[in-house]
């Protein structure tokens, strides 16, 4: 069981459901979210300058990413994230683009972030997290 996953979509039913499958398998104890890509962004910079000031920051080891948002979409995120080097401040912390277009240049361009390690469609599914526990 992981001890944080953080879901980031921009449709409240999406979270509800993210969560509600989460707890029922048991994935996490701790399940955080964020409804686009900005308010993510402002959690893992809260989460850089505590653990800049010295503190002992727990940060989640798996993000579920959506794409299309207002404010800051998925692509725009995997940027700025990659930009401020959390990949090093972060280093466990992987990201499953989780999103419901099916463009195979969508999966393509996804993984050539180096902190994204799949693609799958939603909507999440207890199935998913199941063969998801293996990994994490």
């Amino acid at each position: 069981m992981l001890d944080k996953i953080f879901c980031v979509d921009d449709d409240p039913i999406t979270l509800m459901l993210c969560k509600k499958v989460i707890e029922r398998v048991e994935f996490a104890k701790e399940i955080i979210t964020a409804q686009d890509g900005e308010e993510a962004i402002k959690f893992f910079d809260d989460l850089a300058s505590s653990q800049n000031n010295g503190e002992v920051v727990s940060y989640p080891k798996l993000t579920f990413l959506d794409l299309n948002m207002p404010v800051m979409n998925g692509w725009e995120f995997l940027d700025v994230y990659l930009q401020k080097d959390y990949q090093t401040l972060f280093p466990e912390a992987k990201f499953i683009v989780l999103s419901s277009t099916i463009d195979p240049d969508d999966v393509n361009q996804s993984m050539k972030y180096p902190v994204v390690v799949d693609f799958m469609s939603k909507p999440i599914t207890k199935e998913m997290l199941e063969n998801l526990k293996t990994r994490f």
